[in-house]
């Protein structure tokens, strides 16, 4: 039998990276000692009001069709949200609900590149892109950082511009590294956007968990809202990871683009979670605070018990629930250092050079499991390392 060249095209290392995640995952099922450090899937509870909704309208019956792009009070709501942080006049046209913000991504991607055109991404870059820009059938075009602080690299951006380039892909706050692109950085990128007429598409899941830079949105920059589309959600916000709750903003000529392809892939998100959503937009942000606290608080823990650990460099994020750990000074391989330390110790981390070859050497763990499960993975990486030490 023959099958469709769609999956060959979108798979690659990128996927293989998750192996020893669902490794720990399926030891953790057995009851093994396992801490899972190797994905963003918060351990906190969506906040009781968001549960309470999803819970009264199903008792209610709310479990029919939708509207494709959204329930019209929830992209009102997210209007005057996006509006309220950033300024920009924001109309319900210009949002469109999805089933979490990677369905978004998808969707976007498809309704922007083609084959042939070329959409640049500055690396380290989330797994998932290359797969979207390759099912679209464009190519992706990888963007080296400043390889000392993995920082945008804007020279580098600028001379990966041809005339094939249709959009750039950003993530601020980024995953994995956890930095927040300052405002020199975003004006580089939107002057190339503007001069060369194309697309940014602003991955910023993580904007509400930041710790030490002020998160800007692109689309606030002059001749910017015109030609950004701005993807979110409430998985990592809310801790809402299974309820698919996300959006994009965007012109609204796009936003009706991708109602037509939410048409034959989502055809609504399901009410119960819409209605929960809407309670999460419209109660503020004194959970998201709290949220936000307690990954600072993670992150410190982490720091300061692997900053100093022979061996191990700790990139400090600036932003979210990751961290990256240079492990080239163990002697170990990045892939050998990260399964050993699973076999050795249950702690599962993940090869960061999935992420792109910038992040080589890197381990990316994550603050999503509470401060003493951290803080125990953290002694038990501390002594892994330690051991792979030569006696003095």
């Amino acid at each position: 039998m023959r099958f469709s060249s769609l999956t060959d095209r979108i798979r690659g290392d990128r996927v293989a990276a998750w192996d020893i995640h669902f490794a720990a995952w399926t030891a953790k099922g057995r009851g093994e000692d396992v801490i899972v450090l190797s994905v963003g899937d918060p351990d906190f509870d969506t906040p009781a009001p968001v549960r309470d909704a999803a819970i009264a309208a199903l008792h209610a019956g709310d479990t029919h069709y939708t509207p494709i792009p959204g329930r019209p009070e929830l992209r009102a709501a997210l209007a005057r949200d996006v509006g309220r942080r950033t300024g920009l006049p924001v109309e319900p046209e210009n949002v469109i609900v999805c089933a979490g913000a990677q369905n978004g991504l998808f969707n976007a991607t498809l309704c922007l590149v083609e084959a042939g055109d070329e959409v640049l991404v500055p690396e380290p870059m989330y797994l998932t892109y290359e797969a979207c820009v390759r099912a679209a059938g464009a190519t992706l075009v990888p963007v080296a950082p400043d390889a000392a602080t993995l920082r945008l690299d804007p020279a580098a951006l600028a001379a990966a511009v041809t005339p094939r380039t249709r959009a750039i892909f950003l993530a601020t706050p980024a995953n994995p590294t956890g930095i927040v692109m300052s405002p020199e950085e975003l004006e580089a990128v939107a002057d190339l956007a503007r001069r060369h007429d194309l697309w940014v598409v602003a991955d910023e899941v993580y904007a509400s968990l930041t710790f030490d830079r002020t998160h800007v949105s692109i689309a606030t920059l002059p001749g910017m809202a015109e030609r950004t589309v701005t993807i979110n959600s409430l998985s990592k916000s809310h801790a809402m990871t299974g309820w698919r709750a996300g959006w994009v903003v965007a012109p609204a000529p796009l936003v009706a683009h991708m109602g037509t392809l939410a048409l034959c892939m989502l055809y609504g998100l399901p009410g119960f979670v819409q209605q929960a959503a809407l309670v999460a937009v419209e109660q503020g942000d004194e959970a998201v605070a709290a949220m936000r606290e307690g990954y600072r608080r993670r992150r410190d823990i982490a720091l300061e018990a692997l900053g100093s650990v022979p061996g191990l460099r700790c990139l400090k994020p600036e932003a979210g629930m990751f961290m990256l750990v240079d492990v080239r000074g163990t002697g170990l391989p990045t892939m050998e250092f990260a399964w050993r330390l699973f076999r050795e110790t249950g702690v599962s981390v993940l090869d960061a050079g999935a992420f792109g070859p910038a992040a080589a050497g890197c381990v990316r763990l994550s603050f999503a499991v509470g401060e003493a499960e951290l803080a125990e993975a953290c002694r038990r990486i501390a002594a892994f390392v330690t051991g792979l030490q030569p006696a003095a």
